[in-house]
Parts: structure tokens; sequence; C-alpha cells
């Protein structure tokens, strides 16, 4: 491959683009970025993550809003001053976002609680709990 993309170089010639299939993450990241509008706060324009956080907002003027933007992925940052509606979309995306965290919270805790549980019952079964262990 290095070989080749040498060769087209040499050649003049840019190399070719990587060929991205219909499952691959890069293909659609590349989707998101194309279809991204000015109001999809959530999309990073630099990478195409979903994962775009504020790092600050304050109201402005005009029933509008402030937003400085931050990617965690590519470490771009933006800012602008959106419509009280456009912010009102990004914060439905955020709760969607805590909610998703929430519930691998909740999962990874039970998987947590039932890994402990497990142990404590094959130690009792052994018979390898004491009296001196409380």
């Amino acid at each position: 491959m290095e070989e080749r993309q040498r060769n087209t170089q040499v050649a003049g010639l840019r190399p070719e683009a990587p060929r991205l299939g219909p499952g691959d993450p890069q293909a659609a990241r590349a989707e998101r970025i194309a279809g991204r509008q000015d109001e999809d706060l959530h999309i990073c324009p630099g990478c195409g993550s979903n994962l775009v956080h504020p790092v600050d907002w304050a109201p402005a003027a005009g029933r509008r809003w402030s937003v400085d933007l931050r990617c965690p992925e590519c470490e771009w940052t933006g800012a602008g001053t959106y419509s009280q509606a456009v912010v009102d979309r990004y914060d439905e995306v955020l709760d969607d976002g805590t909610e998703a965290i929430l519930e691998d919270l909740r999962v990874l805790s039970q998987a947590n609680m039932q890994e402990h549980v497990d142990v404590f019952v094959a130690a009792l079964e052994a018979d390898q709990i004491l009296p001196e262990d409380f």
C-alpha cells in the first residue's frame, strides 16, 4: 500500500481515498459531516463526531443564546449565537445522551454488584466466611 501511494505521488497523482463500507464508522462520520446542518450543534464539523458538548452558554439579545462548543475527539472548538429553537433541539440531544450514560451506569453497576454477590455466595458455599470477617 505504501509503495502504491509513493508511486502515485511521484507521478503527480493523488493517492486513492480508502473505500468505506456501509458498516464502517468512518463512513458514518463522513455521512454526518456531509449531512450536517448549522442547527446540528452536537455534530462536529471537523471530524463528524456526535459528541460535541457545550463549554459555556449564556443568553444573548433577541431570545438567542451564545454557545461555546467543544469536540472531545478532535479538539475542535467553536462558538456562535443560536435561536431558542436550535438550542432547545440541542438540549434534547444532550438529555438523550445523559439518559444513555445513566443507563450504561445502571447496567455496569448491576453487573459489578452481581459479581460481588457471586463471589460472596461462592465463599459461603465453600465455608470460607468466618465470624471474624464481620
